[in-house]
């Protein structure tokens, strides 16, 4: 098993700094690849990442919940197909500062399945341009 960053990740990199295996990628290009991912072929599951994350995306993939209901104003970020609504966003979240290709702010209450993240950070891995940019 390994973590797994969901929707919710706003491209803040303070989990990166703290991953003593440097197993946390910032996804390229951003239109395909929004979020952060963590590489689960390096992954040890030391959770360090957890608390780090400003916007509580990362959670253990066994723990990635599928009745995540959102608070006013948590932002997501997604691809244009996955969430045609969205945005550009730059501005200031939860103290920190994000640039966001395509997201959106939730009114609270919408019920999110964040398991659907899982299949799209392994294909990051296995598919990913950005992963092969770092070969």
């Amino acid at each position: 098993m390994t973590h797994i960053v969901t929707r919710l990740c706003l491209r803040d990199t303070a989990c990166v700094e703290v991953c003593p295996v440097e197993c946390m990628v910032l996804g390229l290009p951003e239109a395909e690849w929004p979020w952060l991912y963590i590489d689960p072929d390096t992954c040890i599951d030391c959770g360090a990442c957890v608390p780090e994350c400003p916007y509580e995306a990362i959670f253990p993939e066994e723990e990635v919940p599928f009745d995540y209901e959102a608070t006013a104003g948590v932002w997501i970020a997604n691809t244009k197909e996955l969430l045609p609504d969205g945005k550009p966003f730059e501005g200031e979240v939860d103290g920190h500062a994000v640039k966001l290709l395509n997201a959106a702010q939730l009114a609270g209450g919408e019920v999110l399945d964040l398991t659907e993240d899982i299949t799209p950070h392994y294909d990051f891995f296995s598919e990913g341009p950005g992963y092969d940019a770092l070969d």
